[in-house]
């Protein structure tokens, strides 16, 4: 039988109640595999110019990152603090720096704290109370 007169025969509505149940279980699954496969091929397209354009866009890395140990000075709010508690000021002061850079506290020396004057206005520090207040 020619390809072509099986393709018009399968254009006829009609054929489909003429068709097995084994028959039309092999042409679901091959409805479901050309659809699969054609959609796993456009995502493979998509994800294969995602990386070309993120490598256009961002370049590539030169040199390695190196994690290299610097002194950092800290300018900290003024807040009366005892002399007892200064050694752990120093420790949280260190973790929240740690934190940010996202790195080890082994990492990080803090050599000085200098203590900075809050110029913020009233109405702000209120402000960021409330909101603060808001959230619980």
């Amino acid at each position: 039988m020619d390809k072509l007169s099986l393709l018009d025969k399968f254009k006829d509505p009609e054929i489909i109640g003429s068709l097995s149940l084994g028959d039309k279980m092999v042409a679901s699954l091959q409805i479901m595999i050309l659809g699969m496969g054609v959609t796993f091929v456009a995502l493979c397209i998509l994800w294969g110019l995602i990386v070309i354009m993120t490598k256009m866009i961002n370049g590539t890395p030169t040199e390695a990152t190196k994690v290299v140990k610097t002194p950092v000075e800290v300018a900290v709010p003024s807040v009366a603090v005892e002399e007892d508690n200064q050694e752990e000021l120093v420790a949280v002061i260190t973790a929240a720096i740690a934190a940010s850079l996202q790195t080890s506290t082994h990492n990080i020396v803090v050599r000085n704290i200098t203590r900075v004057i809050d110029a913020t206005p009233t109405w702000g520090r209120t402000g960021r109370v409330e909101q603060m207040n808001s959230r619980f």
